[in-house]
Parts: C-alpha cells; structure tokens; sequence
C-alpha cells in the first residue's frame, strides 16, 4: 500500500519502521510515547495503531494533509470495470 501511495502523492516521505515484535513490547518503546505497533502515522496524526488499516483511510489522512481533493472512492464494481478501462487504452 505505502510504495502505491508514494507514487501517487509525490509530495510526502515515506517511512516504514520494522523491528522485531519484543522490541515494540519493551518498556523503553513505551517510554517513546509512540503508537502501539502496527501503526500509521501522516504527519502528527495517528491514523491508526495496533490494527490493520485501509488504504482509502490513509489516503483520506494524506489529502486532508496536503489540503488536496480526496479522491472519489469506488466501489468494488468500479475499481474493477476501472481497471478494464485502463488496459484497453
């Protein structure tokens, strides 16, 4: 999800934190004030932590950030038939 929407919106920086589960649980993490892992973050803001997250959630977040449009969401019907329409150009 994160490298599509670094593509997509050129104008943020990307990045993704991984370490090991026991390093998250420790008290010295805690101590960090940092959001339960697995988290995402969009500037300041929280946008989800200890959980899994949409996409269209995160993009949500990034537009209102970057004080853009957000994008028309679609539904499954329409990301389908939308992505027919792309390959056949």
């Amino acid at each position: 999800m994160m490298p599509r929407l670094g593509e997509k919106y050129k104008d943020i920086e990307i990045e993704i934190m991984s370490k090991p589960v026991a390093e998250y649980q420790c008290d010295e993490y805690f101590e960090l004030e940092l959001p339960v892992a697995p988290a995402v973050m969009v500037a300041e803001e929280i946008v989800v932590e200890g959980a899994g997250v949409s996409q269209d959630k995160v993009e949500k977040v990034i537009c209102r950030c970057l004080e853009i449009d957000e994008p028309e969401k679609k539904g499954f019907l329409g990301r389908f038939f939308g992505k027919m329409e792309r390959k056949s150009c």
